[in-house]
């Protein structure tokens, strides 16, 4: 959650870089289908050799046109597991930032309907934009789609022409939740242990960490408290839950 006030700090926080980062590689991984085709669950453990650092992801990767994303506004404040199950979603997770009278802050648009206006500001760099059946991430200066069916502005950008990006924060590391493209019809959703944007933007560009999508964007989410994922998978649902209700999700959807 980000409050209007804090914007500015959370800006500087967010933002803050720090030089030549050593590469993570992959410890292990495992994949488990979901309830229909065109839909996996990618769990991975990579590792940072110079640091001996660990961290864990869970991604459901997918094809757009096997699977619908939806945006879903929350205004009760009902849990992702809740919301998923009642959707017969494949997976979700939280989505973007609001403010302490749970106001999103950033575009939000939901089935058509458009519930806070685009905002201009350094933290929210990026948007998730489906726009008749495509998903893709833009950055805020490319967004010209009026006709979305669904939106979510948010950022930092992690990744972008399948490089991290320079001057992500590297002192801070929260949970983090995120959206990754290939660039064709190939993206995911994920979540990923304590780690800070660089080291996420870092791991995100980890040749095969998202198995066969070669991830050219990524965007971050809300994170810390705010961080939930959830997965149903054949042989029940995988779920890691929010601390705090939030104000909107992300869903993937049977077409």
């Amino acid at each position: 959650m980000v409050a209007r006030s804090a914007l500015g700090a959370a800006l500087f926080f967010l933002l803050l870089g720090e030089p030549a980062r050593a590469a993570w590689t992959i410890s292990s991984s495992e994949t488990e289908p979901g309830t229909a085709a065109g839909i996996e669950r990618r769990h991975v453990v990579v590792s940072n050799p110079a640091s001996g650092d660990e961290a864990t992801l869970e991604m459901a990767l997918f094809s757009s046109k096997a699977a619908a994303v939806r945006v879903v506004d929350n205004p009760g404040g009902a849990e992702l597991s809740a919301v998923a199950k009642r959707m017969r979603s494949l997976a979700g997770v939280n989505g973007g930032y609001f403010d302490p009278q749970n106001q999103p802050v950033g575009l939000l648009i939901s089935d058509g309907k458009t519930i806070a206006p685009f905002r201009k500001a350094r933290l929210l760099s990026g948007l998730l934009v489906v726009n008749k059946g495509r998903v893709e991430l833009v950055r805020s200066t490319e967004y010209f789609h009026k006709s979305a069916t669904a939106a979510l502005q948010c950022g930092p950008f992690l990744v972008d022409g399948s490089s991290p990006v320079p001057g992500l924060n590297n002192v801070r590391s929260a949970r983090r939740t995120f959206f990754v493209s290939s660039g064709s019809d190939r993206a995911g959703i994920g979540f990923c242990s304590s780690v800070t944007l660089a080291e996420l933007g870092d791991i995100l560009s980890t040749p095969h960490v998202a198995g066969d999508l070669k991830v050219q964007r990524g965007l971050n989410f809300d994170g810390g408290s705010s961080s939930a994922f959830w997965f149903a998978g054949k042989d029940g649902p995988f779920s890691i839950g929010e601390y705090k209700t939030v104000r909107n999700f992300v869903i993937v959807a049977p077409k």
